[in-house]
């Protein structure tokens, strides 16, 4: 049995092939361990896309269903109800632009006369046009002006407030006392 030398004793030939053994040491272990990070992000990457899809599948599971007297429309709609607010006999300025930045929502104003578009593709639920929707989207609570509040559709006294399912060409008032 062959005996190793001190490093010092060994000849120049030898030294060299020491040397090149382990390079070629050092290199199959970074070639293993680059193996194992490509299985292991590969490994992660995988448990990611199976998570996402499975949580996809969860959701559209379990979600309940549309009943078919909430949807108002499946082809969308292009709808124009107009809004006043009157806080102590003053007419207050519904903002330009609500509903429109990054994402352009499908309820949104343009301009400041009161006038809300819904537009929206595809299936419309009751839900998607309420006015109190429409109050979310301006970042503020029906009842942010004053909670003595009175509600008119096409001059009809109203009590469904933030409920009411906008239409087409209604005119909305919001009186605050």
């Amino acid at each position: 049995m062959e005996e190793t030398k001190p490093v010092e004793q060994l000849s120049n030939k030898e030294r060299h092939d020491l040397n090149k053994q382990e390079r070629l040491q050092t290199q199959e272990a970074a070639v293993r361990k680059a193996r194992v990070k490509k299985i292991g992000l590969w490994g992660f990457g995988g448990f990611l896309v199976f998570a996402v899809i499975g949580g996809l599948i969860w959701y559209f599971a379990t979600r309940p269903p549309t009943l078919e007297s909430d949807i108002i429309s499946r082809n969308g709609i292009h709808w124009h109800p107009e809004l006043t607010i009157t806080v102590k006999g003053e007419q207050q300025e519904i903002p330009k632009d609500i509903g429109i930045g990054a994402a352009h929502l499908p309820m949104h104003t343009h301009d400041d006369t009161g006038v809300i578009h819904l537009e929206f593709q595809g299936k419309v639920r009751k839900t998607d046009i309420t006015l109190g929707q429409f109050f979310k989207i301006w970042g503020k609570d029906i009842r942010s002006f004053s909670v003595n509040m009175k509600m008119t559709v096409n001059g009809e006294e109203n009590t469904e407030y933030e409920n009411y399912i906008m239409q087409d060409k209604d005119k909305i008032e919001l009186r605050y006392e």
